[in-house]
């Protein structure tokens, strides 16, 4: 096996996109130690720069004073403290939804909730860009799968009309914004097919979470459709700045899933001083949208200074600003010499996105400043006329 496998790492090194795991000697910021050098990161999911806020640590710090490290077991054991209860409580009200079960990342909430809500028998229709623990929930789940053209509610439209008839259960699914290109779903459209032809649906929001809505609050709440999704899922990982994920919906949802939900019951429940740093920045959107206006006023503005430039930033509706590529080799070129100039952007390449599309995913933040995202744009510019790409 190790023979095989040192072979493929040798394939990757031949196609020029093989890499080393980057080491972070630091806070996730705007500004980071990687590799023992200060850049600037563009390429986080912290959103509001909640990861390193004061408020959110010390209560992390009082929590683990308290209950300890470690929840001990599963939830269904004893596992389950009153920081969990509180923080689903805490969830809930912010999401305007009747209940939240939390889980502990958000890659096992979609692998662990889609194989609790549908099963053979059933039919999932899918995104054609979902992000990897969707598509793996649904194989999980053994439903039947079928997937749309991106954003495409013809399409959709299509094979419901095509399939409906055949399934007691059909699930539609989709990213909230989707992460590679920053769009945003068409959710009003997909609802109301739901409707139309009675069908469940699922909104995978991780990057909707902390941008979009009132607050943060998501791609539902920006949609104003409380209560017309049945199954909302969200991470804790991204714009909350710590780690896990969950899913909100009706009452009967919570109780299903603490009862199915595989990461409910076989994985121990996320420790105490994250639960209560979730519930507390949790907290902190809710008392003001102010660090959500900063993002979108940093995102725009680094939009506006991309598109002077002559790079391809794609169609984004949010501060996720996919730099465009294509080559893969060309991609992960241009993130070393960025990187080697003081810009941290991770290249994206296949099977992460599709071949030939290779991109540098900015990822802007309320905690940039503009003289940080300045000097960005002049250092893909200067690494840009080196490779040719402007």
């Amino acid at each position: 096996m190790s023979k095989l496998l040192e072979r493929k790492v040798q394939e990757l090194k031949d196609q020029g996109v093989y890499r080393k795991l980057p080491i972070n000697y630091g806070a996730c910021g705007a500004m980071i130690n990687l590799n023992g050098k200060e850049v600037i990161n563009l390429t986080s999911n912290n959103y509001l720069g909640l990861a390193n806020h004061p408020r959110i640590k010390a209560a992390s710090i009082k929590a683990i004073e308290k209950y300890g490290v470690g929840a001990g077991a599963v939830r269904t054991i004893v596992g389950n403290m009153d920081l969990h209860e509180e923080l689903e409580v805490t969830l809930a009200k912010f999401k305007k939804e009747e209940a939240v079960m939390v889980y502990q990342s958000g890659f096992n909430c979609n692998a662990g909730t889609i194989q609790a809500v549908t099963g053979k028998g059933d039919l999932i229709l899918s995104d054609a860009l979902n992000h990897a623990s969707i598509i793996d929930g649904v194989r999980l789940s053994r439903a039947d799968k079928a997937v749309y053209k991106h954003s495409d509610m013809k399409d959709l439209e299509r094979l419901i009309k095509e399939k409906r008839a055949d399934y007691e259960t059909v699930l539609i699914i989709t990213d909230g914004v989707f992460s590679m290109d920053g769009d945003i779903c068409k959710l009003p459209e997909i609802v109301k097919l739901a409707k139309k032809y009675d069908c469940l649906t699922y909104i995978d929001d991780a990057h909707g979470s902390g941008v979009l809505g009132e607050n943060g609050r998501g791609t539902v709440d920006h949609f104003h459709l409380h209560g017309q999704v049945d199954f909302i899922m969200g991470t804790l990982s991204k714009a909350v700045g710590v780690i896990g994920g969950y899913v909100a919906g009706s009452f009967a949802t919570k109780e299903w899933l603490s009862h199915r939900g595989r990461p409910i019951l076989f994985s121990t429940a996320l420790p105490p001083g994250t639960v209560a740093a979730i519930n507390e920045s949790i907290k902190v959107m809710s008392e003001s949208g102010e660090l959500s206006e900063k993002l979108w006023e940093n995102g725009n503005y680094f939009k506006a200074k991309m598109k002077e430039t002559g790079f391809d930033i794609g169609n984004s509706e949010t501060p996720i600003t996919p730099v465009i590529i294509g080559d893969e080799a060309i991609t992960m070129e241009f993130s070393r010499k960025l990187l080697e100039k003081g810009v941290f952007v991770s290249g994206i390449v296949f099977p992460t996105v599709p071949m030939n599309t290779g991109r540098l995913r900015c990822m802007i933040t309320a905690e940039h400043t503009k003289e940080q995202l300045d000097k960005a744009v002049d250092v893909f510019v200067e690494v840009g006329k080196e490779l040719n790409i402007i």
